[in-house]
């Protein structure tokens, strides 16, 4: 159940799955660089950016709809900029009140609102495919490479790994409620909302306290076995021409959109 809820990385051995890390990253980064300095209402840009996640997810095997399907979990973060609906100056297109509020919806509001969902609605589908094609350890040795604080990886490690060690912890919790609330017949089990409550709060103090011992226990045992700071993959993450010629094609293509946007 964890690696479906929190592993999104898709086994293959296809041209993106076998590129270095360093590189799929840097490309990831520079696509959603490249989405974000288009202008407002670039939509041919947009369009030939959404082209290229396409390709890369075809070329990783994954299916052409594979990070469409996933992305719009993240559209209802970027519903915050409808305010630039009613905000930005320009042609009106409605008007109406809203209480004690006269709101005017502008050509040039509703333009920047679209650029911005697609916007994020891309960026996160390049971040999807980078996740689906990369392994987890793979993707922090990468950003080592490139030099991201080391402190700032280890987080990032720790994070990640304790998501499983916390789902454990109030899995465990969550069984031995359940096996102390008696389930009466015609009545829900567990006793009132107050109670219910209280028991809430005192599983997240002890989920804390477990977790804060426990994670005391692992970096001890860290430490016994040689842990310096800094995280060891067996891959060797060596830079072939083909990855050379990658990182080229992706630059070749952000220049493009960037063209196309301003044309």
């Amino acid at each position: 159940m964890h690696d479906s809820v929190f592993d999104r990385y898709r086994e293959g051995n296809s041209l993106i799955h076998r590129l270095d890390p360093r590189v799929k990253v840097v490309v990831t980064v520079g696509l959603i660089l490249s989405n974000a300095l288009l202008p407002d209402g670039a939509w041919a840009a947009f369009a030939f950016s959404w082209a290229l996640v396409l390709l890369g997810n075809a070329l990783a095997g994954l299916g052409m709809d594979f990070t469409f399907r996933r992305s719009f979990v993240a559209l209802p973060f970027a519903l915050v900029a409808v305010t630039a609906v009613f905000s930005l100056p320009g042609r009106a297109l409605f008007e109406g009140d809203l209480g004690p509020w006269h709101l005017v919806v502008t050509e040039a509001g509703v333009v920047r609102f679209a650029s911005v969902l697609l916007r994020a609605w891309l960026s996160v589908q390049v971040a999807i495919l980078l996740i689906a094609t990369t392994r987890f350890p793979d993707l922090l040795h990468a950003l080592e490479h490139l030099h991201l604080p080391s402190l700032l990886v280890t987080t990032i490690a720790f994070l990640y790994r304790y998501m499983f060690v916390l789902t454990d912890e109030v899995l465990r919790m969550t069984r031995a409620r359940q096996a102390r609330s008696a389930l009466l017949p015609g009545r829900r089990g567990g006793g009132t909302v107050s109670w219910r409550a209280r028991v809430a709060g005192n599983m997240v103090g002890q989920l804390f306290l477990r977790s804060y011992e426990r994670s005391e226990r692992i970096y001890q045992a860290m430490l016994a076995r040689g842990y310096r700071g800094q995280i060891r993959t067996l891959a060797p993450h060596v830079l072939r021409g083909g990855d050379y010629l990658f990182a080229l094609a992706a630059l070749l293509g952000v220049l493009l959109i960037q063209l196309v946007g301003r044309l």
